[in-house]
């Protein structure tokens, strides 16, 4: 496993790409200079999502809907033999079976050898760092949050029988590039047991990250993963900063005159002259 760094740029068309919830749902936004925002967390939901959909052995997603999250703990003591051992608050003091517990959640999960796991509740299989991060996604120029007004014609309860509609908000971004960042630490990957066919995975979970993710606030087709650009490194160490290789992709709008509404509006401009050495430029999409 080599280092990577790597970017991506998706956009969003009349589409609420992630709410906020703190803010009744509006799309998320830098109050500051009205950029759009898309936190990690919303975009490791959909490479989640995609790998479960996917299956495989040692693939299953241990952050899903509706995990009990200690009863997955408990399948770690188990394969170690203390499923009978009653104060699970803390890790065995044997190191090996302590050790053993952790790659049997990193073995086992996809999302913890990857992403990492604070894993000490209850029943304790300690903490993972993951050597695939991201950062959060934010808009090439600021957004306009449009809100719309949606009316449902039934009610909720027989003593609203007589209102003949109820009124609801639905807020979208009429179009919005988003560009985010990434990075894979091969050292971390040691550790977890992330190998070349996870990151392969990885890949085409990025790639395919909204295409399972339809639903009445982002239809079909109205988020699409438009660019990806991975360097890798010919060392573990690397071979140039993280920030300057980022540097070397730039987006720019074609004609300023208008209002951006489609991926076509933007022109991508990459400086291949000044990749350092030992530092390979590919992309998977």
């Amino acid at each position: 496993m080599k280092r990577y760094d790597f970017l991506f740029l998706f956009d969003v068309v009349d589409a609420n790409p992630n709410g906020d919830p703190d803010a009744g749902n509006l799309p998320r936004v830098d109050p500051e200079t009205g950029h759009g925002l898309v936190t990690d967390v919303c975009l490791k939901r959909k490479i989640r999502n995609f790998v479960a959909i996917k299956g495989g052995a040692g693939n299953r997603i241990y952050f899903a809907d509706g995990a009990v999250l200690n009863r997955l703990h408990e399948e770690g003591w188990r394969s170690v033999g203390l499923e009978g051992e009653k104060d699970k608050k803390k890790l065995p003091k044997d190191l090996a079976k302590a050790k053993a517990i952790k790659d049997f959640m990193c073995a086992n999960f996809y999302d913890i050898r990857t992403f990492g796991a604070v894993m000490s509740t209850e029943v304790n299989c300690g903490q993972v760092r993951g050597p695939v991060q991201i950062s959060f996604a934010r808009s090439i120029e600021p957004i306009v949050t449009s809100e719309h007004a949606i009316t449902r014609s039934s009610v909720t309860n027989e003593k609203d029988l007589e209102k003949e509609r109820t009124i609801g908000r639905k807020f979208t971004v009429p179009y919005g590039l988003y560009l985010a960042h990434g990075f894979v630490n091969p050292f971390l990957a040691a550790q977890t047991g992330f190998n070349d066919m996870d990151l392969d995975l990885f890949w085409d979970a990025l790639k395919n990250a909204f295409q399972f993710d339809q639903s009445a606030a982002r239809p079909a087709g109205s988020m699409t993963m438009r660019r990806i650009f991975v360097f890798k490194h010919s060392s573990e160490l690397g071979n140039a900063p993280s920030h300057k290789l980022f540097e070397l992709v730039r987006v720019e709008r074609r004609n300023t005159s208008q209002p951006a509404r489609s991926f076509a509006d933007y022109e991508i401009k990459i400086d291949r002259s000044d990749l350092s050495q030992g530092v390979e430029l590919v992309q998977p999409l």
